[in-house]
């Protein structure tokens, strides 16, 4: 390529890069995604992989299987809409995530991923947490060879980061039926939940170290109380898994700690912890006054007495209203769960996400 092309290239993306973070006055932040199946936009569909969403019935509501593992929308779609953006982030592997596009942001989720490497690894290619920042470094030093250093540094800053691993780590590691029972009997949860923290801090400084400076950290949810859990554990009866649910727990208690300590000692970074594992468990829990009619059975389901043994499939039966369902499949909620979670972490008071929620984090202006 010669020379005045590429410095034609360059120009042309800095005033792009000016036009795409203000729109008719207001400032939509660039949105950069992390984590699992729950913001998974389509990474999968590239990999050779067992966890995979890219067909029927999944994405009915959206309008095509787009390989996100619900009927419709993920939480990070409804929250970057909510937030002022006529588009949603796409995902990192696709070819078309090229150029001035990734200055909206771009999803790097992975189904199947975790906090640990060894997370995953019974359904094939899968990127992991560690992975998938190594492809956002890519794309950082991208948008520093277009728009240089200083602009680059400002428009991390403004931008949303936002990571939502860890429940893999439990349902498809330490608790993975039938594999895990013997790791189980030398790991107490304790041990595991410390590893699992130990490099999900490491991880989150590291995020810090390449320029985010507005970070939502997502806990794990209710992991005992999805339909799959439910199905796995004989002795649940009608109600949540138990054990699942605690070290979900034991592990939020820890990963607060954390997000408390990375606030504190990194310096101009603002560190937000969304409690989902509340705001689920208080959907579950009171699912009627929700407006949901099931908060057990998934609306894709094929096998079991919940209907939480085979992933939803083109076999699988799908619900009329999914609407009136909390869960889509064995492990996801629907867009109807997604859009009460998004709207609690996009507005809700501190028992929801603290120190603030999104709407606040968006609007904080951050010294350097």
């Amino acid at each position: 390529m010669s020379l005045p092309i590429c410095l034609c290239q360059v120009i042309a993306l800095s005033i792009l890069f000016i036009s795409e973070v203000c729109l008719a006055g207001k400032e939509i932040p660039a949105s950069f995604v992390f984590g699992d199946s729950l913001v998974d936009a389509g990474n999968n569909n590239y990999l050779t992989t067992l966890s995979k969403a890219n067909y029927d019935p999944n994405g009915i509501d959206f309008g095509s299987a787009t390989g996100r593992f619900t009927n419709g929308r993920t939480i990070v779609d409804i929250v970057i809409q909510a937030l002022g953006s006529d588009e949603l982030t796409p995902p990192n592997l696709a070819p078309t995530t090229r150029g001035s596009l990734v200055l909206k942001g771009v999803n790097y989720a992975s189904g199947g991923s975790g906090i640990l490497n060894s997370t995953g690894k019974l359904f094939g290619d899968r990127i992991n947490v560690d992975a998938q920042l190594d492809n956002f470094a890519t794309t950082r030093q991208d948008i520093i060879s277009w728009i240089g250093e200083s602009a680059a540094a400002k428009f991390f800053r403004s931008a949303i980061f936002s990571v939502t691993t860890g429940s893999n780590d439990l349902i498809n590691n330490y608790f993975t039926p039938v594999v895990s029972t013997l790791e189980r009997r030398v790991v107490p949860p304790e041990d595991f939940v410390d590893t699992m923290i130990s490099r999900f801090r490491l991880q989150l400084t590291r995020l810090y170290q390449m320029g985010a400076r507005k970070i939502v950290v997502i806990n794990i949810g209710p992991v005992g109380c999805i339909p799959f859990s439910r199905e796995s554990d004989p002795t649940a009866g009608n109600e949540c898994s138990v054990e699942p649910n605690e070290v979900a727990q034991m592990y939020n208690l820890q990963l607060k700690t954390v997000v408390d300590d990375l606030n504190a000692n990194l310096q101009g970074s603002r560190f937000v912890y969304a409690d989902v594992f509340r705001i689920v468990y208080d959907i579950i829990q009171n699912y009627g006054s929700y407006g949901f009619e099931s908060e057990k059975v998934p609306c894709c389901s094929l096998a079991g007495k919940v209907g939480g043994l085979i992933p939803c499939g083109p076999s699988s039966k799908v619900c009329m209203d999914r609407s009136k369902y909390v869960f889509w499949d064995p492990y996801h909620p629907t867009e109807a769960a997604n859009i009460i979670i998004a709207r609690r972490l996009l507005s809700g008071d501190t028992s929801d996400i603290f120190p603030i929620n999104i709407r606040q984090l968006a609007n904080l202006k951050l010294n350097t």
